[in-house]
């Protein structure tokens, strides 16, 4: 039996993660939960039916507290970074943001194994991360790494070309104009269910480029080396090619049980963890490219990537100030990836080196943040 950390308890990941543990009680333990409090009803309804002696929170303690007497309750802003180093099999880092990044170096300094949703981590801690982790102590669970990491396993690391990660294209694929799209519109993915700033990511295809990013950490190779294609059904969650022509593709149907499961019972798969795919049936899947002109942040995140040193931090900050602009209906759509290339451009100079803590990396972000907010103030509703 693996004892299991879930940071974002409450979250997808969290509460799928939990499903699986709820039809798998002889493999799994939890021994502590998080929550950013924002759904502190749910944290206290996981907490009893998983008796979970340990709670971290960044806000209503006191809630949980008289809710829990019996658990040890951990609050305030570094609850999840406190928890994610108590020793345990398995820290399932579910949180969405760089703040994902202290609980993902907490856990790998004390040597526990990370379950890793929060690809913020990487993006913005890349090179940090990779310096800690050791080998298989960081097992990725985005559905496109996680096929990945499959599909390698088909062959040597010498023998890849490329790496293609796959991306449904989000809602706006075939739509031309992007001017007028909606709050709504853009949370209304096609074919997943994630929660809002993932799924504005997607809609911007940023989540594509920051995978990207991700991927590179993870696998070690050269951005050259990866690429991106749409394939509207998500049911082929990426591809490794091989220097003799083959191609090794994963499929399952879109959920995201499956990588879950793998990564926090790795070695060994989780029976039923998903359904599969029906082969009974018949199936009609495409691939098309991605059209950069319509959607530049692929680019501009494989240009941020390549030049490295803090860019990527200062990428992803400056969107997670702008996708939450967009959200409070602040900005349009279009205007969050134009933001970001603006601060990018205005702090590129700035960028250049490695953050060599979290403390730079805290920095880097300070800076993104500050600029995108006085950007945005020009291109208001």
């Amino acid at each position: 039996m693996k004892d299991l950390v879930i940071l974002g308890s409450t979250g997808s990941i969290g509460v799928q993660a939990l499903e699986i543990l709820e039809d798998n009680p002889s493999l799994f333990r939890v021994v502590a939960i998080t929550s950013a409090g924002n759904n502190p009803a749910l944290l206290v309804e996981q907490a009893k039916k998983f008796k979970v002696p340990v709670i971290g929170v960044t806000k209503g303690a006191e809630l949980i507290k008289s809710a829990l007497p019996e658990a040890t309750i951990i609050d305030g802003p570094g609850a999840s970074t406190e928890i994610a180093a108590i020793t345990c099999d398995v820290v399932l880092n579910g949180i969405t943001g760089s703040i994902g990044l202290g609980p993902t170096l907490a856990a790998l300094k004390v040597g526990n194994r990370v379950a890793l949703a929060n690809k913020e981590s990487l993006v913005a801690g890349g090179d940090l991360v990779m310096s800690i982790a050791k080998p298989n102590q960081l097992l990725p669970v985005d559905s496109e790494h996680s096929a990945l990491w499959q599909c390698l396993m088909g062959g040597k690391k010498s023998e890849v070309t490329k790496l293609v990660l796959t991306a449904s294209g989000g809602p706006f694929r075939e739509r031309k104009d992007l001017s007028e799209i909606t709050v709504g519109e853009a949370l209304s993915h096609p074919t997943w269910a994630m929660g809002p700033v993932v799924t504005i990511n997607s809609a911007t295809l940023v989540n594509k480029g920051l995978e990207i990013i991700e991927a590179h950490y993870l696998f070690d190779l050269p951005y050259s080396q990866i690429e991106a294609v749409i394939h509207p059904q998500s049911v082929i969650h990426s591809m490794v090619q091989y220097i003799d022509g083959s191609t090794i593709a994963q499929a399952s149907p879109p959920n995201m049980k499956g990588p879950i499961s793998l990564a926090i019972n790795y070695p060994d798969r989780v029976p039923s963890a998903t359904p599969a795919v029906d082969w009974t049936n018949s199936h009609n899947w495409s691939f098309h490219p991605i059209d950069n002109e319509k959607f530049p942040a692929i680019d501009l995140a494989r240009r941020c990537g390549t030049l490295g040193g803090g860019l990527p931090a200062i990428f992803n900050a400056a969107n997670e100030v702008c996708v939450a602009a967009f959200i409070d209906g602040k900005i349009g759509f279009t205007s969050i990836i134009e933001t970001v290339e603006e601060v990018v451009q205005s702090l590129g100079s700035k960028s250049a080196g490695s953050p060599r803590d979290l403390a730079d990396v805290s920095a880097i972000e300070n800076d993104a943040r500050k600029i995108a907010q006085e950007l945005l103030v020009k291109v208001a509703r």
